[in-house]
């Protein structure tokens, strides 16, 4: 019961975080904020105001604006990476763990050869080979991240291939894209929901490295690892330039794992 209770608490208090990132990121550009590129030279680095509730960075941008507007960017990168990811790892490994034989032996092959490599270690080098874009960064993230998914739908549908209604729908008749879609695709969603949400955090804070290392988003465009590559030459005179934007981070990543916790605690039978 205790744990029933703490899955729901994390699941409502992370939704909450999760929930108002994405309406914050949605109505960005309907907000009066001030332009994030707007420069103010002589004000450069000024402490949080009244004008300025989050203060001024580098160039005197307003923290802000950035902040919201790099919102919208990570959580953008991170749905869209997430998305293609999972579909990608739900399609090769339900089909693999299904039809066993050669298919699960190549895609398990090339899985132990992604995992091989240190997994930032790859993103960087992809990235630093593709170059700084948004459209490149999505493109490193997918195609690094979409192992982990296709593992867990390979595992869940080996057990799953052997229930009686898979076999009952086997003699039948049903082919093999029948009895993936209708039914076993619908008993992996559970899983892999619960996966894409710690996945989304994980795709956050990719590509937040990546925009510090300057190997993310282009330069000038806002970005919270940006923002945080700024303040580290200011760290102890203008604090806030990376206090910000780490917090912004933190929360909404620290918001996805209770929200992931929730979900798998409500989706686990055994802790019902």
């Amino acid at each position: 019961m205790k744990a029933q209770r703490r899955g729901q608490a994390s699941l409502w208090i992370g939704g909450g975080v999760v929930a108002v990132m994405i309406l914050v990121s949605l109505l960005t550009p309907l907000l009066p904020f001030s332009d994030p590129q707007a420069l103010r030279l002589s004000e450069q680095y000024a402490r949080p105001s009244w004008t300025h509730p989050f203060g001024l960075g580098e160039n005197g941008i307003d923290l802000l604006s950035q902040v919201f507007w790099g919102a919208r960017l990570s959580l953008g990168v991170g749905l869209g990476s997430v998305f293609v990811s999972a579909f990608v790892g739900l399609f090769l490994g339900s089909w693999a763990g299904y039809k066993r034989g050669r298919w699960d032996d190549i895609l398990m092959r090339l899985v132990d050869l992604l995992y091989a490599f240190p997994g930032i270690l790859l993103v960087v080098a992809l990235a630093a080979v593709l170059g700084p874009s948004v459209r490149n960064m999505m493109i490193v993230m997918i195609a690094t991240s979409w192992a982990g998914y296709a593992r867990l739908m390979r595992g869940v549908t080996l057990s799953l291939r052997e229930r009686e209604y898979v076999h009952a729908a086997e003699a039948q008749g049903a082919s093999t894209w029948r009895v993936l879609v209708f039914h076993l695709w619908p008993n992996l969603w559970a899983p892999l929901v619960v996966q894409m949400t710690f996945g989304l955090g994980g795709a956050i804070m990719v590509e937040s490295s990546l925009s510090f290392l300057g190997l993310g988003a282009p330069a000038g465009t806002p970005s919270w690892g940006q923002l945080l590559n700024q303040g580290r030459e200011v760290l102890t005179t203008a604090s806030h330039v990376v206090i910000v934007p780490g917090v912004a981070l933190a929360l909404t990543i620290l918001g996805l794992n209770l929200l992931g916790d929730g979900l798998r605690d409500r989706f686990d039978p055994k802790t019902r």
